[in-house]
C-alpha cells in the first residue's frame, strides 16, 4: 500500500494500533517480485521502516514467497527461463545457480539499502528485529529433503556475510519431516524437517504458521 501516496496512511494506523496495546513486533514483505505493485516506489519500505520506528514497533522481514502472490519462487524461475536457463519447475529456484544468484543478489540489495528517510542501512536499523529466508517454503519435487537443506544452509551463510546484526529465521510452517510423521504423515509431501532445519548454523530462532480456522 506504500506505493501509492493516497493509501501511505494505512501504515501509521496500522501500526498506531498495536502500539496502544504495547504490542511490538509485527512481521511483513521485503519483496514485491515483478507485476505491478513496486517494492520500494518512493518512499516505499523506507516509509515503513521509519513509521514502525516511530510508534516503537519492531520488524520481521520476508525476502520471497513460497507462493506466486507477489511473485515468489515462480518469478524467480520465469526470470531465469527468461535469460536462457532450461527451467521446467518452480522448484528449480532451490537449485538451479542462475536462481539462486538471483535470490542472492536481492539480499544483498535490500540489506544494503539506506533508508532514504532514516538514512541507516536496512543490515543497521535496530528497527528490524529479524529476516526471514522465505514465507513458508516447500520443496516437495525432492523427497529426501535434502535442496531444502542445503538451500537453507546456502542463503544463511550469504545472509550473515552481509548482516551479522539481525536474527535470521527460515519462515517455516512446522513440518516435521520423518522425525514425527506418526503425529502428521501429509507433512511428509513438503519436504521440510522443522527439527533439522533450524539447526542450521546462522539460524537464530524458529517461528512457526498457525491456522487455527482450517
Amino acid at each position: 500500500m506504500t506505493s501509492y501516496p493516497s493509501t501511505r496512511n494505512k501504515v501509521s494506523t496500522i501500526f498506531q494500533q498495536p502500539s496502544k496495546y504495547k504490542m511490538n513486533v509485527a512481521r511483513t514483505w521485503a519483496f514485491t517480485d515483478g507485476g505491478f505493485r513496486p517494492l520500494q516506489c518512493s518512499p516505499g519500505l523506507d516509509f515503513v521502516i521509519s513509521k514502525a520506528k516511530k510508534y516503537g514497533i519492531h520488524l520481521i522481514l520476508g525476502l520471497v514467497n513460497n507462493w506466486d502472490a507477489l511473485g515468489g519462487k515462480k518469478q524467480y524461475v520465469a526470470w531465469a527461463v527468461q535469460k536462457g536457463q532450461n527451467l521446467t519447475s518452480d522448484y528449480d529456484f532451490f537449485n538451479n545457480p542462475k536462481v539462486k544468484n538471483f535470490y542472492k543478489n536481492h539480499v544483498k540489495v535490500v540489506l544494503t539499502r539506506v533508508n532514504k528517510i532514516t538514512k541507516v542501512a536496512y543490515k543497521d536499523d535496530p528497527t528490524i528485529l529479524s529476516w526471514e529466508l522465505m514465507n513458508e517454503p516447500r520443496c516437495t519435487s525432492d523427497l529426501s529433503g535434502k535442496t531444502m537443506q542445503y538451500w537453507i544452509t546456502e542463503m544463511t551463510r550469504h545472509f550473515k556475510s552481509i548482516d551479522k546484526n539481525h536474527l535470521l529465521e527460515i519462515g517455516l510452517e512446522e513440518f516435521y519431516g520423518n522425525n514425527r510423521k506418526q503425529y502428521y504423515p501429509k507433512s511428509l509431501e513438503f519436504r521440510t524437517d522443522f527439527v533439522s532445519n533450524n539447526q542450521i548454523k546462522g539460524i537464530d530462532f524458529t517461528s512457526i504458521h498457525m491456522y487455527p480456522d482450517q
